[in-house]
Order: structure tokens, then sequence, then C-alpha cells
């Protein structure tokens, strides 16, 4: 007989009798399938796949990099073991001699766009127009990366990779509201192991800090750990959505009281706005790249005489550069091997001074050049002076002419 025979009730049985054992039979068969519901249920909430953060780490993390700068820094050192015997035994003192030295730093980003335009600190591409920019993405490829735009005030700087493949990216349109006590993580370089993971809860919004001597301004707060290597990578949360930039870590307070779980983010909505800022300087400028030299005739007295090219620095470049308004002139390449090159002048760097004259045109350079003789010495008073007061570097060379 089948399934309904066997639970069928015969009408010449007691009612009460039939109708108490089909209500227990009911109840039982409610208890097995809702006990199977739950079951079902238990079982799809313990698969790991399901966890909502780990589909906001699949999401994001492919458009998380890691960043590798390095450069070349030159520096005039004594031997203090000659200097001891030249005074001591009459020797006479050996002339300072210079060094190399190869200066790297790691650190994170991610991309925003699927053209290769990736953001990050500033801090962590400082003075890029010296840099060698390496980016390698989740999948292991490694791409060279040029720098396109920095802001000292926000920490943010702009860089791009260049491949004919479209990039996974972070879509910022939809970004995440900031709630004290959701879930975020952080995602990034941390110490050099990339595509790490850390979780925690926002815990602050709009939190001034000065670390280190330099002050950063409304930032977002989380106990998710941050450690070197996670600065210039995102913060998200359980969504996918942007919360922030990981930029500082404070182990120790003011006063040397070591903290814990005190980790800090530059704001989505900050970080939005900036790229939007620096897509436009973008288009509306070339992007740095170093351009070969060719046979072709030097076309102005900088390049025939130190190898030089040389770019007017206008109100707009030198907001994004950060540099000091209405001062000096930007030298945008250097050609291997020229007195410029041997002196040490590296793109990116700012003409202020020729001679005893200031400059803060190209015209101004080209009529001083105009007179200047092949084998003459000029002196250059050259470097970086920033808006913001800070990180200034300006040195006086003497530099032949050829």
């Amino acid at each position: 007989m089948g399934t309904a025979s066997a639970i069928s009730i015969s009408a010449k049985g007691p009612r009460n009798f039939g109708g108490a054992r089909l209500r227990k039979l009911g109840n039982t068969l409610i208890f097995i399938i809702g006990s199977s519901s739950i079951a079902g249920s238990l079982r799809a909430q313990a698969d790991p796949a399901s966890e909502p953060a780990v589909l906001a780490v699949g999401k994001v993390l492919p458009a998380v990099v890691n960043i590798n700068t390095e450069r070349v820094v030159r520096r005039t050192v004594r031997d203090p073991f000659e200097d001891f015997y030249a005074q001591f035994f009459g020797y006479d003192q050996a002339r300072p001699r210079e060094i190399r030295q190869t200066l790297q730093s790691l650190g994170s980003g991610f991309i925003v766009d699927p053209a290769g335009y990736i953001v990050t600190n500033q801090h962590v591409v400082e003075r890029a127009a010296d840099l060698k920019i390496q980016v390698t993405a989740n999948d292991g490829k490694t791409y060279n990366a040029h720098y396109i735009a920095g802001d000292d005030q926000t920490d943010l700087a702009f860089i791009k990779i260049d491949s004919k493949a479209p990039f996974p990216f972070i879509n910022l349109d939809n970004i995440s509201p900031n709630l004290l006590g959701e879930t975020v993580i952080v995602v990034g370089n941390a110490v050099g192991y990339g595509s790490s993971i850390s979780r925690g809860v926002l815990s602050a919004v709009k939190r001034d800090i000065t670390i280190d001597n330099v002050q950063y301004k409304d930032l977002v707060q989380t106990d998710a750990a941050i450690n070197p290597g996670n600065s210039g990578g995102p913060v998200i949360d359980i969504s996918g959505r942007l919360v922030g930039i990981s930029s500082a870590k404070m182990a120790f307070t003011p006063q040397g009281v070591p903290t814990q779980g005190l980790g800090f983010a530059i704001p989505a909505a900050v970080v939005r706005d900036s790229i939007a800022r620096f897509k436009k300087t973008a288009q509306n400028r070339l992007e740095p790249k170093k351009q070969p030299f060719t046979a072709e005739p030097l076309t102005s007295n900088a390049e025939r005489l130190f190898g030089m090219q040389l770019q007017e620095l206008s109100e707009e470049l030198t907001d994004v550069l950060g540099y000091a308004q209405g001062r000096g002139v930007l030298i945008t390449a250097v050609e291997p091997g020229s007195p410029a090159d041997q002196a040490g002048i590296e793109r990116g760097l700012v003409i202020y001074r020729v001679g005893k004259s200031d400059v803060n045109s190209v015209k101004q350079i080209e009529d001083v050049f105009g007179q200047v003789q092949s084998g003459a010495s000029v002196n250059f008073t050259i470097g970086v002076i920033r808006a913001s007061g800070q990180r200034q570097r300006v040195a006086t060379l003497t530099i032949a002419a050829r």
C-alpha cells in the first residue's frame, strides 16, 4: 500500500482516538519539516564561502595592488679615520666623496579605473619624479607605473599602469556610509605580505591626529590591524564598499604610552573627490614619462648647454605637485650623461635661481643662458619648496656648460 493508506484513519474507529493520533502525526511531520529547514539553513550558514566578509574581500581583492618604489640618492661623505690621521699625523685631508644609496619602500594601493589608474598614499610615492615605481597586481603580474598627481594635504597620490586589457577596479560610485560600529576590513601589503586581511569595526570619524610631527585631519578610526605596508590600501565594509584608505597607525601616544587598536584611514568621500580632481589633471596635461633624447638639433639653450628640458609651473600644475606658488621653473627631463645629469639634477626638481637672478619662467632662464659660453660655470639654486612648508630640499650647484 502507498504512504497515504499507511497513515489514513479508519472512520469506524473512535473519533477521539483518530483525531488525537492525526494531530500527533501532524505535529511530528511539522517538527521534521521544521527541523529539516533549520538544518538546511545552518548548513548554508556554515559554508565559509557564503560569509559576507569573504564575499566582500573576493569582490575587491583583484583590484588591490602592492607598490614597490625605488630611488637613488646621492650623499657626500668623509672618512672619519682619514680626518683623524690628517689631524694628528699631518696628512693631507682627503676630499669628500660622493656615494649613491638606493632607498626602497613598500606600500599598497588599489585600481579605481579599468584604464589602470591607481590611488595610494602620497607618502608611499613621495618624490615620484625620482622614483622607479613597480606595481604587482593580485594575479602576480608586475607593471611599471608612472606618477600622475599628488596632494600633501590629503596624503593622496594618483599613479597609472599601462596595459591593453582592462583592469578590475573598485567602483567609488557607491561608498560606505561609515557608521560607527560597522564591520570594516583592511586589505593590503602588510609588512611585505601581499593580500593580507585584518578585520575590526569603525571606531570613530573626524579624527585629527599628529604622528611624527605630521598632522592628519578628519580621519576615520578603526581597531582593525594596520601595519607597515598597508598604507595606501583600501578599508572596506562587508558589502565591499570603500570606507577609506589606510594611512596611519598610532603605536604610542605623544606621551610615550603604548596603544592598541588605533588605526586611521582617509575617508572614502575625500578619496573620491581627490580622484575626480586627479583625473582632470591627467586629461589636461601630458603624463610624465621619460622620453629618450633623439638626434634632432637642440632647440633651447637649456638643452644645448646643460641637457635639461624645462616647463613653466602653471598655477594648476603647482597645486597638483604641492609646490610653492609663483616660484621657479620645473625640470621635466634630463639628458643622460649631460652636465645636469652628472651634477645629480633629476626630473621633477625646480630651478629657483640662476646666478644671482631669481627665475620664474622659461624665458628668463633662456635669456640668461643666451649669454653663457661653452665651458663657463653657472650657479644654480635647485630643489623643491613645498607649499606646506614641510620636506624642503634646496641646494646650490655649480655646473659647467658643455
